[in-house]
């Protein structure tokens, strides 16, 4: 069998809460340190390394969506708003105040956690389908704030140019660069999201989500946490939002419009709620899919279609795709591209037994 467990045996309480408490588990995330951190960067064309850019920057998002929907229970259709609040937050230090990006990457983060905060509020007297509506209108009014206050977005058009990060004097301007300094970043959420949901916050936020009335029965304080999720899950928004800033050299709302929002919610949905694993594969999915669309269509769309109507097909299917892929894997998969994972991991488990 490829995954044994048998044998290994665990003596204290520190080898049983490891993070990796399996040889073959450890054996994997050093292989894929090896292959992102050396094998990847070294032998990818730098089209494709912007393509895993923009899939870091997704992912780091999605883990702060999943946090809230996923784990805690709270549907949150404002997500692009809060990384607008990020990036536009780092954007004025960085274009005003001349601040460093270390600084300006926390400000942002901080602004956002601030905001989602009080987005949150309405959180403990409504749930489910009210509660989307209520963060459905803070992200329009986000969208309409930084769109009309031109302190905030900066006037015309309410872009901002923002020059790229500088590390030790070195300024980051190829895609290899800002690969490894994305990376870093994916790296620490993955980290941060797995370690804060083993802690007794990320086991407060599921009892809120499976059965939040028995959770305030036995003590847990049910107004704190959905603030702090709110609050944690706005924080990865608006870091994603300032790394997306630094990745274009520009902050402008249309990036973080509403559709925006929508992508990550079907970056966790398809990928799985309440999953790391999900996290990464939807928003490796999400961010890959209208790409491979583009390819096929160009590809094999003149076989069907005339080459005027395959331009104006294309925006048009990925929004096709994307509303059947939801609902398939809802019906089919609820648990999305994680649960499929499982299941192969399972048999290969087992393997060459049945059971």
């Amino acid at each position: 069998m490829i995954h044994r467990e048998c044998g290994v045996l665990k003596t204290t309480y520190e080898a049983d809460m490891a993070l990796y408490p399996l040889p073959i588990a450890k054996w994997t995330v050093a292989a894929l340190a090896v292959f992102f951190f050396v094998v990847l960067p070294l032998s990818v064309h730098e089209y494709y390394l912007s393509v895993v850019n923009l899939c870091s920057i997704a992912i780091i998002g999605a883990l702060g969506l999943n946090i809230l929907v996923g784990y805690t229970g709270q549907i949150s259709v404002g997500h692009g708003a809060f990384m607008s609040v990020g990036a536009y937050t780092a954007a004025n230090f960085a274009v005003r105040l001349g601040a460093p990006w270390p600084v300006n990457l926390l400000a942002g983060g901080l602004m956002a956690a601030a905001v989602g905060a009080v987005v949150g509020m309405p959180s403990l007297r409504i749930k489910g389908l009210y509660l989307a509506i209520a963060t459905l209108a803070g992200q329009l009014i986000i969208e309409w704030t930084i769109n009309h206050v031109t302190f905030i977005s900066g006037g015309v058009q309410a872009s901002i140019e923002v020059p790229r990060p500088e590390i030790f004097g070195y300024r980051i301007a190829s895609q290899v660069q800002m690969y490894f300094f994305l990376l870093v970043f994916v790296v620490l959420a993955l980290v941060g999201t797995m370690n804060l949901m083993r802690s007794r916050i990320g086991r407060a936020f599921i009892a809120i989500r499976d059965h939040d009335i028995a959770a305030e029965l036995i003590g847990i304080n049910i107004f704190r946490y959905k603030l702090l999720a709110f609050a944690v899950s706005s924080f990865y928004a608006g870091v994603a939002g300032v790394l997306y800033t630094y990745y274009l050299g520009v902050a402008n709302y249309e990036q973080f419009q509403i559709n925006v929002s929508i992508d990550y919610l079907a970056m966790i949905i398809i990928g799985g709620l309440g999953s790391v694993q999900g996290s990464v594969f939807g928003a490796i999915f999400v961010t890959l899919l209208p790409i491979v669309i583009r390819y096929a269509m160009e590809a094999f769309g003149g076989l069907f279609f005339s080459e005027a109507s395959v331009l104006n097909i294309i925006p048009n299917l990925r929004l096709i795709l994307f509303g059947a892929l939801i609902i398939v894997f809802l019906v089919v998969e609820p648990e999305g591209l994680n649960r499929l994972w499982r299941n192969i991991r399972s048999y290969f488990r087992v393997w060459p037994f049945a059971y």
